[in-house]
């Protein structure tokens, strides 16, 4: 990455912000691959999900209140990771190489991923969020080829959005219209906040995510880890799968 000036409040690496948001990802992902599961409720007696019966448990109370923190704590993780996704876009030296892990760790991680969101070997209904990423590499690379304001190149970027519709990958369209926002803002950045800002507080806490994008340096940060983020996404998944199954049996 370019070594440029930066401002005192620039202290973040690009690992820096990997961190915040794999930290922010794995609390998101207790909340809906444990405490959301109806095992969970099952196993303390809970004959339905309706709010009386909540309210009326201070147990399911608790774990109500612990699950909403820890997946509100999570709306974070999405934008950093599609601020990344573009930075690496722009500065990789191999574009196929680069789509081509991305695409085979969204082709390893479905298993796993549908075993702790959906409790299936196979739910063609809901894909992992590197087939997002993915297709957000793509739509970038349309745009870049054809140029940011051709009309083809901006609809086939958008038709990149609705195969992610489609397709029922996390987040759909609008994953890819935020890396977008990202990528055609890329230059200007606090239009790049505010637009952001607006695209993502239908998720209250989501606009938080600009606070340490706004304190990213431009650097890697002293170490490597590139593999190390690839894995901990279906690592941590299958972690949370065995660990539901050790402790709900389901």
């Amino acid at each position: 990455m370019e070594n440029t000036p930066t401002k005192p409040y620039q202290f973040l690496s690009g690992n820096g912000l990997k961190l915040i948001a794999i930290t922010t990802m794995f609390l998101d992902h207790i909340g809906a691959a444990i405490l959301e599961n109806p095992a969970l409720y099952d196993k303390l007696g809970a004959s339905s999900l309706e709010v009386d019966v909540f309210f009326n448990d201070p147990r399911l109370t608790w774990l109500l209140v612990v699950d909403l923190i820890l997946r509100a704590i999570g709306r974070i993780a999405f934008p950093i990771f599609c601020f990344l996704l573009v930075e690496g876009f722009l500065h990789t030296r191999d574009l196929r190489r680069y789509a081509g892990r991305m695409l085979f760790f969204a082709v390893i991680t479905e298993v796993p991923f549908d075993l702790a969101f959906s409790g299936s070997w196979f739910a063609p209904g809901y894909q992992n969020v590197y087939f997002t990423l993915f297709l957000g590499l793509l739509a970038m690379t349309v745009l870049r080829r054809f140029g940011d304001r051709s009309p083809l190149g901006f609809l086939l970027a958008l038709g990149c959005a609705g195969v992610a519709e489609l397709a029922r990958v996390d987040y759909g369209a609008f994953g890819v219209v935020l890396i977008l926002i990202f990528y055609l803002f890329r230059e200007r950045k606090v239009a790049r906040t505010v637009v952001g800002c607006v695209a993502t507080c239908w998720e209250l806490t989501a606009p938080l995510a600009f606070l340490p994008i706004a304190a990213y340096n431009g650097q890697r940060g002293r170490w490597n880890g590139k593999y190390f983020f690839y894995l901990f996404y279906p690592g941590h998944i299958l972690l949370l799968y065995l660990l539901r199954l050790a402790l709900l049996g389901s």
